[in-house]
């Protein structure tokens, strides 16, 4: 190509793109064609932005410890939760018993736990049982002073519970009362002790105890008959068993009954369904010889119940018969 004809397509070029930056740039200023972009992202309308932009602050609310004065503790609501719901977890039994045991004498927050902060507490979802708080999902800000670091800290919350023990002995032979119930988060029928949670504060596990029974068997059985197993443990233990301390706040009470029935009675316990229907609850009563019951179940209130049980028969806390 000849110099001359390529001097006239630049040339030509040139007036192109000079016409084409005049008809879309809204001034003859010579601002590039980026910048003009750019100044338009900055220009959008109101009503285009985002919508985590729009969205309004999680609802949150402070409170002070007294076992860390000085130092706030945050509590806000995760995603879908209400002001009026966060506010009825902080007022909740659940969620004050969690702090109570924080701060006690052995707890994380109390005396000689070894330098740790409360900071925030994000709650991710809550279940009612009517108008009362039933279970807590949360993720707790707990920091070492030491190190600096997070300990792990995601709860879900259920608080206190029964469980227990039932022999009965039947011309010679010992048998272990349990119910099978469908248990959804483990995809299975599972055959366990009779247990229940705790409806109040009031801290009564005797009665919670005998009306557990009652309700899941059938059984009516005397507070002066029930023999509280968790009691032997050591009072540093705080008396009470739990399951899945890495992730869950249950404690568990452990009760033994000891009795004797005529086989007919056995008879009859074998199969009964129970339970508040109303509820829910779909049981079967199973009755398993003691001698088989420890291969019978993997529920953990049933092999804990059986290792108290054992050990004080051994140390002659309980009797044989």
């Amino acid at each position: 190509m000849s110099p001359l004809r390529f001097l006239s397509l630049s040339l030509s070029f040139s007036t192109l793109t000079k016409h084409l930056i005049r008809t879309t740039t809204p001034s003859s200023s010579s601002s590039s064609s980026s910048s003009f972009l750019l100044h338009r992202r900055r220009s959008l309308p109101s009503n285009t932005m985002s919508a985590a932009a729009l969205s309004p602050l999680p609802a949150s609310h402070t409170i002070s410890l007294p076992s860390q004065p000085g130092v706030p503790v945050r509590l806000v609501a995760g995603p879908g939760l209400s002001e009026p719901e966060l506010r009825s977890v902080v007022e909740c039994g659940l969620f004050k018993q969690w702090l109570r045991k924080l701060e006690g004498e052995k707890g994380v927050l109390g005396r000689g736990s070894g330098g740790f902060e409360l900071r925030e507490v994000l709650i991710q979802g809550v279940d009612y049982f009517g108008k009362r708080v039933g279970f807590l999902k949360f993720k707790a800000v707990i920091i070492d002073k030491e190190t600096g670091h997070k300990v792990p800290g995601i709860v879900f919350a259920r608080g206190p519970a029964v469980a227990i023990l039932i022999l009965l002995e039947s011309e010679g032979e010992t048998y272990a009362v349990l119910t099978e119930q469908v248990r959804v988060p483990t995809g299975r029928f599972v055959l366990e002790l009779p247990a229940g949670m705790l409806d109040d504060d009031k801290g009564d596990f005797v009665g919670t105890a005998v009306r557990e029974v009652e309700e899941e068997t059938g059984i009516q059985l005397n507070v002066g008959d029930m023999i509280e197993l968790t009691a032997f443990l050591d009072s540093s233990t705080g008396s009470r068993v739990f399951p899945s301390p890495g992730g869950c706040d249950e404690e568990i009470s452990i009760f033994l009954y000891k009795g004797s029935v005529s086989k007919e009675t056995i008879e009859q316990l074998q199969g009964k369904e129970s339970g508040l229907r109303e509820h829910g609850e779909l049981i079967k009563v199973r009755v398993v010889p003691y001698s088989k019951l420890w291969r019978a179940t993997a529920d953990a209130k049933v092999l804990m119940a059986i290792a108290l049980y054992e050990m004080a028969l051994k140390d002659g806390l309980v009797q044989q018969t």
